[in-house]
């Protein structure tokens, strides 16, 4: 049960001088009822949680206000890279060469960086995570993200039923492994007060391909659209080891 006790307040603390200061009858009331509520009156933690078609697009406007603004909010988000609570629709975070709804023949653009755009505020901390990959990780992220004094954002990456993932979704860790092996999904965290982008991947050991492939949203391109698949599947390996490259060299900086 220690685990959950408060820790001892330090020399000097509000709480210490309640603790070891000597009061009248009647404060000595008034200091006893403070110290019975004073788990109330810890700092609490607001977090939004939300997924990639609120806040890549039809939210962003409202998520970039309230960053804009500077708050001391923290932001979880499961991106799905799909509209996944109402049918599988594309959204501005679906890859290149995924089909969706709207998007049978591949998707043919980028998918944005919701990160990188954070970033270029100058208080907002920001993470992008797996927890299939490496857990350790995302812990360190989310309590970074809290002791941060201002705005931050949690991108998480979260395989969907949509995705139609051939290893079944009983192996959902296992596919966000797969995604950082391969280069598909970055982990990076971002500190506004060091401005130190910290990359936390390694070189992709998995060819992006052999990823991708396990997916029914990209393998059925190939036998739909083939001549769409070759396409857009060159552009999805580009766009992937464009956007390592570019991580890494921000993180020598």
């Amino acid at each position: 049960m220690t685990i959950w006790m408060p820790p001892p307040p330090p020399p000097g603390s509000c709480w210490h001088l309640l603790e070891s200061e000597t009061f009248s009858a009647h404060e000595q009331n008034v200091v006893a009822e403070i110290l019975k509520r004073k788990k109330d009156l810890s700092k609490k933690t607001m977090w939004m949680y939300g997924g990639d078609g609120w806040a890549y697009d039809i939210g962003y406007g409202g998520l970039d206000h309230v960053f804009a603004m500077g708050e001391d909010v923290n932001v979880l988000l499961v991106d799905t890279e799909v509209y996944s609570n109402t049918g599988g629709q594309s959204s501005k975070a679906t890859p290149v060469g995924a089909v969706a709804q709207f998007q049978a023949s591949g998707k043919k653009t980028k998918k944005k960086d919701l990160g990188m755009l954070m970033m270029t505020y100058d208080n907002v901390y920001v993470a992008q995570c797996s927890m299939g990959a490496n857990p350790n990780q995302l812990i360190k992220a989310i309590k970074e993200a809290e002791a941060h004094k201002g705005p931050s954002i949690v991108i998480c990456y979260a395989p969907c039923i949509n995705h139609g993932i051939k290893k079944g979704m009983n192996n959902v860790q296992q596919e966000m492994k797969d995604a950082v092996n391969s280069g598909y999904w970055n982990l990076y965290r971002y500190s506004p007060e060091t401005k130190k982008f910290t990359l936390d991947s390694k070189e992709p050991t998995m060819p992006l391909y052999d990823f991708m492939k396990g997916e029914v949203r990209y393998a059925s391109l190939e036998l739909s659209f083939p001549e769409n698949a070759k396409v857009l599947f060159k552009d999805a390996e580009e766009a992937a080891k464009e956007k390592y490259e570019y991580y890494k060299r921000k993180s020598e900086n």
